[in-house]
C-alpha cells in the first residue's frame, strides 16, 4: 500500500473576510506543485462563509462538483433554473458539462455556513449539465461507512460521471470498520471531519487528509467520537474524459 498524509495545518489558506477557506489541493492563490490532485480528485475546499454572504454567479464546465454542508444553510441558484437550499445532512452534485453558471449564498444572517466544496474530473466531456441533491438522514449508519455517491444513477445517493464512490461514517470511540476498494486501480482519500482515528496505524486528527492506493482494503479505528469522509477515485488521469 502506498499513502500520502496531508496534515490539517499544511493546507493552503485564504481569508477574504466573508470567506475563510482551507485548500487541501492547489486552488486560486494557493499553488503547490506537490499537491495538485489525488488521482481525479482535483479540489477539496473547506469553506466557511459569513452570515448573508456568498459566491456570486460564476461559470463552470467539464467538472463534477459536489457540495457537502457541515453546518448552516447554503442557498443555491443556477442557470438550469434550480433554486435550492442544502444543509447538514444533504449532499449536492452538479455535472457542469458543456457549461453552467451558479451562485451560492449563506441563507442565514445570524450564523456561518460551513461546507466542503469538492471537484472531480469527469470521465466524459461536454455532457448535458445536471443538478441533484439528496438527504442522507435516512441512509446514514452508526459505526459503519455508508455510500452517498457512486457512478450508478440507480444507487442510493447521488451519482457522477466518474468511477468514484464517496462514503461517510460516524463512529463511537473504539469502533472499527473496514473498507473494500470498489474498482482496481482506484485509491481512497480519507478526510477527517471530526475526532481522531487510525487508518492502518496512521493517526489522523480533525481535518487531516490521508490518501491510500495500491491496496484492496484498509481498516479504520475510531480513537474518539469521529466523523469521516472517504472519497474513492481513479488514480490515473487517463480516466479523465477527452
Amino acid at each position: 500500500m502506498k499513502s500520502v498524509l496531508h496534515k490539517a495545518a499544511t493546507r493552503g489558506h485564504a481569508n477574504h473576510g466573508w470567506l475563510n477557506s482551507h485548500h487541501t489541493f492547489s486552488f486560486a492563490g494557493y499553488h503547490n506543485p506537490e499537491r495538485m490532485h489525488f488521482g481525479v480528485l482535483r479540489v477539496l475546499n473547506d469553506d466557511q462563509v459569513a452570515p448573508g454572504r456568498g459566491f456570486g454567479t460564476h461559470p463552470h464546465d467539464n467538472m463534477e462538483i459536489i457540495s457537502i454542508p457541515l453546518e448552516g444553510d447554503l442557498e443555491h441558484k443556477d442557470s438550469m433554473g434550480n433554486t435550492a437550499t442544502i444543509k447538514e445532512g444533504d449532499v449536492q452534485v452538479m455535472s457542469a458539462g458543456t457549461g453552467i453558471q451558479h451562485s451560492e449564498y449563506n441563507k442565514n444572517t445570524d450564523q456561518e455556513v460551513k461546507f466542503l466544496q469538492i471537484w472531480v474530473f469527469p470521465n466524459k466531456r461536454n455532457v448535458t449539465p445536471r443538478y441533484d441533491q439528496i438527504s442522507i438522514r435516512d441512509i446514514e449508519k452508526q459505526n459503519a461507512f455508508y455510500h452517498v455517491l457512486s457512478p450508478n444513477p440507480d444507487d442510493e445517493g447521488v451519482w457522477v460521471h466518474q468511477d468514484a464512490w464517496f462514503h461517510l461514517g460516524k463512529f463511537e470511540a473504539g469502533s472499527t470498520d473496514s473498507y473494500q476498494v470498489k474498482k482496481k486501480g482506484n485509491g481512497v482519500y480519507a478526510f477527517i471531519l471530526e475526532g481522531e482515528v487510525e487508518i492502518d496505524g496512521q493517526k489522523l486528527e480533525k481535518r487531516d487528509g490521508f490518501g491510500v492506493w495500491e491496496t484492496d482494503s484498509f481498516t479504520l479505528k475510531s480513537v474518539s467520537e469521529s466523523r469521516v469522509l472517504l472519497m474513492e477515485v481513479p488514480m490515473s488521469l487517463e480516466h479523465i474524459g477527452q
